[in-house]
């Protein structure tokens, strides 16, 4: 299956908290979306790898993701090499992705901003034709998506541009309340963790709320790029 747009995250539930509004948005718009965890999150404070895979299977289908990967590196301790760099390279040729959306280039968390730094060098050497992968088996041709832009995570980045969600809030909060077990409750005897506040929901919201205030929108979620972005004319910026 060809993918218009792979969204990455080092830990399930990134893409979720971060560009579930962006995903929703083009999937009602006809393309196939699709979602790469890098982890099993099995270092969180909450939960437990299996929990939490099984919470990002019903976010997926939530949000009518075409397909969801996990490709299980060690949470905490990934490296930006060349072993982990193939494993995301494969998926990308297997996928063929247009854009992909990925971590932040700059976090509170140090494993988002090593992602996004693995998942950009993954992307280009993805076209290079002289690197080598199979897939199940079968040889891989080379591919480089168009597009590389990092969501924005915990720290307030000023974003290079956002993305109207207004009309997706509320599902985009559906899927993100799949991951119960990292989220305030108040039977829960686990530790608490920085989002199992009471309002971090509200957090979540208010943070759309200031990316989208600056382009007239109600909710938006920010991006920064890697290149500059071009227009056909002026007329189309907000």
């Amino acid at each position: 299956m060809k993918l218009d747009i792979l969204a990455i995250g080092v830990h399930p539930d990134d893409v979720e908290l971060s560009c579930s509004g962006t995903l929703l948005k083009h999937i009602a718009l006809g393309k196939n979306c699709g979602i790469l965890d890098l982890t099993q999150g099995e270092l969180g404070t909450r939960g437990s790898a299996k929990i939490r895979m099984q919470e990002a299977a019903k976010s997926a289908k939530i949000m009518g993701i075409k397909v969801r990967e996990n490709l299980k590196m060690a949470d905490g301790f990934f490296q930006n090499d060349k072993e982990h760099q193939l494993a995301i390279i494969k998926i990308i040729r297997e996928y063929q992705p247009e854009i992909i959306l990925c971590n932040a280039v700059a976090d509170r968390h140090p494993d988002h901003t090593r992602a996004a730094q693995l998942i950009s060098e993954a992307c280009f050497y993805s076209g290079l034709i002289k690197v080598a992968t199979k897939f199940k088996g079968v040889n891989q041709k080379p591919w480089r998506p168009k597009a590389v832009y990092h969501y924005i995570q915990d720290r307030q980045l000023k974003p290079d541009f956002v993305v109207d969600v207004t009309a997706f809030v509320d599902k985009k909060m559906e899927a993100i309340q799949a991951f119960k077990s990292q989220f305030f409750d108040p039977n829960s005897k686990e530790p608490e963790s920085p989002i199992s506040a009471k309002n971090f929901f509200d957090v979540i919201k208010a943070k759309m709320a200031v990316f989208g205030r600056d382009a007239g929108y109600n909710f938006a979620e920010g991006f920064n790029t890697e290149r500059s972005i071009g227009v056909n004319d002026i007329f189309d910026l907000k």
